[in-house]
């Protein structure tokens, strides 16, 4: 089947392992917390202060900021409320630490040998630049909620992309390991392909990774994608 020219990455848990890397960080920083609850209890604020924004009861405000109002929420109780500021910058910039999957670099350098490749991230465009910048990762161009001032999954980030490269939706793919983000990018006429990341949420919360007959691809990883791709 014709595969379309723009491959567009979400990034939180389908590029980078942010369970893992963030587990790590608190684990050195505060060992005497439980730093899978802290990392599983941070992520799950992600989705309602996003919504925040998307209800109106927020103006247009950064991940990075989101992140900070759930941190500042989450630390007493972990019994970390007498951090400072500085202290809670810098836990509170994890986010743009993150670790890549094993396979993430070589299969994005594979893939961009015959397609563009750009972020599709709810993350902010400092957030994504610093995170590629550390991990190597080869992106063509960081495209974020911030650029289209909306949260996916709102129409205008995935009609954004084919919109930035002047093309149809039809050319755009999503790649992402979230059945629901795919689901709204079908909705808008991109392709999908769905990336296997089983251990999203660590090795004590398995996800179910199973194929969806929707999605145009269904791939282990980012490696199996490219042999999918013919890269």
């Amino acid at each position: 089947m014709p595969t379309p020219s723009i491959l567009a990455f979400d990034v939180f848990g389908t590029v980078v392992d942010w369970h893992g890397s963030i587990v790590r960080e608190v684990q050195a920083l505060y060992p005497q917390i439980d730093a899978d609850a802290f990392a599983t209890a941070w992520r799950a604020g992600y989705q309602p202060a996003m919504q925040r924004v998307r209800s109106g009861e927020l103006g247009w405000t950064l991940i990075d900021d989101l992140h900070r109002m759930v941190l500042d929420g989450l630390l007493p109780r972990f019994g970390l409320s007498h951090l400072g500021e500085d202290e809670r910058d810098h836990l509170n910039r994890v986010w743009h630490r993150l670790d890549p999957w094993p396979d993430t670099v070589a299969g994005l350098v594979r893939l961009k040998t015959r397609h563009t490749l750009c972020t599709l991230s709810n993350g902010n465009i400092g957030l994504l630049t610093n995170m590629a910048k550390r991990a190597g990762l080869p992106w063509d161009c960081v495209l974020s909620a911030e650029v289209f001032r909306a949260y996916k999954p709102d129409p205008r980030t995935y009609l954004g992309v084919a919109g930035v490269f002047r093309v149809a939706p039809a050319q755009v793919m999503l790649v992402a390991a979230h059945q629901d983000d795919l689901a709204a990018a079908r909705a808008c006429g991109l392709a999908t392909a769905y990336v296997e990341r089983p251990l999203e949420f660590g090795a004590g919360r398995p996800k179910d990774v199973s194929p969806d007959a929707a999605n145009t691809w269904h791939a282990r990883d980012f490696l199996h994608l490219a042999e999918l791709l013919g890269c």
